[in-house]
């Protein structure tokens, strides 16, 4: 399908416009907690300061927007269908875990939601390289951040 110029504009914004709005949706759930109960928790050695998580989520939401915006303009196909839904499964857990984790302090069921999370963002990134792959390349960065964080939530439930 060709897309004009306005359509192509429009959908790279609808894309960063909804990863957004999950990210605020998640910032949400985070804010219940995270000056509160989270200061109270141990923590593993290599956590990071509070202050860097802000702008990686931010970037990150960002390039998931410009992957999954560049996979959206590839020609309709099975395989670019999957990817998509593969896309927007890893959105929805990745509000998920913080609403589990900050919104419920559930720091074990955050961390098997975690695990989901990091297989959807591995799914979604081969895909995403099989179709496009910049749009595989803007996911690598995810997935580190992703993996540090399971080794985050994993002690934080072993030391809590």
């Amino acid at each position: 399908m060709n897309r004009t110029r306005r359509q192509e504009i429009a959908g790279l914004a609808g894309f960063v416009l909804l990863c957004l709005a999950v990210s605020a949706l998640g910032g949400l759930a985070t804010s219940s907690s995270v000056g509160t109960w989270y200061q109270t928790l141990a923590k593993p050695s290599f956590n990071p300061p509070d202050w860097v998580f802000a702008p990686v989520w931010t970037t990150l939401y960002i390039f998931k927007a410009i992957a999954g915006w560049r996979v959206w303009r590839t020609p309709d196909s099975r395989l670019r269908t999957l990817a998509l839904r593969a896309f927007f499964v890893q959105l929805v857990l990745n509000f998920v875990w913080s609403f589990l984790f900050f919104g419920l302090q559930a720091i074990g069921l955050a961390l098997v939601e975690i695990i989901a999370l990091l297989v959807a963002i591995v799914v979604t990134t081969v895909l995403f390289w099989r179709i496009d792959r910049p749009a595989g390349m803007l996911f690598l960065p995810y997935i580190v951040w992703v993996s540090v964080a399971s080794l985050l939530n994993s002690g934080l439930w072993v030391l809590n």
